[in-house]
């Protein structure tokens, strides 16, 4: 894990030293391990090391080969790089590191683009290729690993998070409304934009070459992996299903384990993250875990089961681990605002604050942490988001615009308009749904069944919102240096996910139980009246923790704001929302904001992710525009 960043001068200006290690410090954070630096004339690579594999300087970054014909900056890791690296030896290459870096430079300089078939794991890196005079880049299938771009100019510049890219004296810091439009509408960005206008995020599953003699105004991406899901047209027998999954599960956690430093996990309560330190700890000793809880002493109703603490202490029991918990309160949230938007560099999906404190303290006692993300999306985890494919419909645009009119998280259309008025003739021209739709632009398959309905719902999720989060909690874990890790997200349990019949995921699928998004407490609710979603993972997961635990309600990693809000912070949530010089009413009517919060304070709504995308929003533009 590390950061890295890049420039390449498309008029053959001399790259400065000075600019790029600019761009180094202010993603220290992301490699405390160490710094580095190439440069060749119009080209520029810097490097953060977050030491994993290979501790020793042999690891140090930018990398090149012994030829000096390829140079790497690279960041994340390849679980499978030592079965790549005895192919490459194979074939005549040789090494002097212990490092996956190393065999990602020369499986580049073998196979070209075509290795990235050959990775599984998560990255993003560049490559200097001096025969070619070419610059390449690449993203991990899911996006697990960020990486952004801009052109400005004759100058591209790459880096791991935007505020690098800002520190390049061509690159503005104007606000891209279009994206801001985007986010209060999703509460996610689907496009490649970013909050700053000319700033993109590079797509995951994705390549690029860009030779010296590219044009400045385009950047030719290559799509080499996409999110596939479909019903298999003759399904083997369920247990066969259960039997290849709980291999594939076993096979993940274990090549995740890779490490030349200790490793711990998340243990929030739940399913995934139970299973996977079950079987993470039969295999490590003393391994350690974390947790975060909430302090529910003002809380109300239903939020007053959202503190997890419980039941993962009976899991670090079960599985003798070395626990710590962190306990967070109303005021938590206000004191952690600025550091977390700084990280963050824009909002995305959910109220994150919590997962940044979570890393915090994983981040005091190990350096990689396993986390169960990536479960929910590719095994059915909310079933209550997917009732609008439930019924086949006669029409794809149908499906597309039932569809929309759910996911418009924050503000529906109707009032969309009023909230953006200041800026409105900006904006007008931005149609949501065709932003939405174009998520769907690969539609290949007939949809006939709820199944290939469900199933497009899947892949539509895994594109957006599994994509947001992943850039959340790279963002939030390495703010404290912290390796994140996925085994969900492993290549050969994402690729069963998605040939894995929908009803092995979900059993009802025509009694999908209609829950609002945004209630407080939804999955209690939900759960009180079905038990369904991710039906063959819980087959599988009672195999390493208790029942009561896979039978279990599921519970979302959410503090008890919407009690907070109109509580113990509500102080701040006026002082911030309701001072008439808050920035963010040069681009949203005053009047329309307050109303929206009043709504929530008064009890008549629960606006909790709205506040909490107004405050998020309010704080990035106090400190980068």
């Amino acid at each position: 894990m590390c950061g890295i960043a890049g420039i390449f001068n498309l008029n053959g200006e001399p790259v400065s030293p000075v600019l790029l290690r600019k761009m180094t410090d202010v993603m220290a954070h992301r490699g405390p391990d160490g710094e580095g630096f190439y440069t060749d004339s119009f080209v520029g690579l810097g490097h953060r090391r977050l030491a994993i594999l290979d501790l020793s300087p042999a690891g140090h970054q930018p990398m090149a080969t012994t030829s000096n014909e390829h140079v790497i900056t690279y960041n994340g890791e390849v679980y499978n790089f030592r079965e790549l690296r005895a192919e490459l030896e194979a074939l005549g290459h040789q090494f002097r590191s212990k490092s996956d870096t190393e065999v990602v430079l020369y499986a580049y300089k073998q196979w070209g683009a075509k290795c990235l078939g050959k990775f599984n794991g998560h990255f993003a890196f560049a490559i200097w290729d001096k025969t070619k005079q070419s610059l390449f880049l690449a993203r991990d299938r899911y996006g697990t690993k960020p990486l952004y771009y801009t052109i400005a100019g004759p100058y591209f510049i790459f880096a791991s998070e935007q505020k690098a890219i800002l520190t390049h004296p061509a690159v503005g810091r104007d606000l891209d409304l279009e994206a801001l439009l985007e986010y209060f509408t999703f509460q996610n960005i689907f496009t490649d934009k970013t909050f700053f206008k000319g700033i993109r995020i590079f797509p995951p599953g994705s390549y690029a070459f860009l030779p010296l003699t590219a044009s400045t105004n385009n950047l030719e991406i290559v799509k080499y992996w996409d999110y596939d899901f479909q019903e298999p047209e003759k399904p083997a027998l369920r247990e066969e299903y259960i039997h290849e999954l709980d291999r594939l599960f076993r096979q993940a956690v274990n090549r995740q384990l890779v490490s030349d430093v200790e490793i711990g996990a998340y243990l929030s309560g739940g399913m995934d993250s139970g299973s996977i330190t079950a079987f993470a700890a039969g295999q490590l000793p003393y391994m350690k875990t974390f947790t975060v809880g909430f302090d529910l002493r003002s809380a109300s109703g239903l939020e007053l089961g959202f503190d997890e603490r419980e039941k993962a202490e009976y899991m670090s029991y079960l599985f003798k681990t070395e626990h710590y918990e962190m306990v967070l309160k109303a005021g938590d949230m206000e004191r952690i605002l600025p550091k977390l938007a700084w990280h963050l560099e824009e909002p995305r999906v959910g109220q994150s604050y919590p997962n940044y404190y979570a890393a915090q303290l994983a981040s005091k006692f190990v350096k990689v942490v396993l986390s169960g993300g990536g479960g929910d999306e590719l095994f059915g985890g909310y079933p209550w988001r997917y009732y609008r494919a439930a019924d086949p419909m006669d029409d794809f645009e149908q499906y597309v615009d039932k569809y929309y009119l759910y996911w418009q998280r924050l503000i529906p259309n109707k009032i969309i308009k009023e909230l953006f008025r200041p800026v409105w003739d900006e904006v007008k021209h931005v149609w949501t749904r065709d932003i939405f739709r174009d998520v769907f632009k690969k539609h290949e398959h007939k949809l006939t069944r709820p199944e290939d309905y469900i199933n497009h719902s899947l892949a539509f999720e895994a594109r957006t919102f599994l994509h947001g989060l992943l850039v959340v909690e790279d963002k939030l874990s390495m703010a404290h240096g912290l390796e994140t890790r996925l085994p969900f997200l492993d290549n050969d349990l994402v690729d069963f996910s998605m040939r894995c019949p929908v009803s092995f995921k979900i059993n009802n699928l025509g009694e999908v139980i209609r829950i609002n998004e945004n209630e407080p407490a939804k999955l209690i609710k939900y759960y009180e009246k079905t038990n369904d979603g991710k039906q063959i993972l819980r087959d599988v997961m009672r195999r390493y923790i208790p029942d009561e635990v896979t039978r279990g309600i599921k519970q979302g990693f959410s503090a008890p704001d919407a009690t907070w809000f109109k509580g113990d912070s509500i102080d701040f949530v006026r002082r911030t929302l309701f001072n008439r010089r808050a920035r963010i009413y040069n681009y949203m009517d005053r009047d329309t904001v307050e109303a929206l919060v009043q709504q929530h304070i008064s009890g008549s709504q629960n606006r909790r992710l709205l506040i909490w995308s107004f405050l998020n929003v309010e704080e990035w533009l106090k400190l980068f525009v």
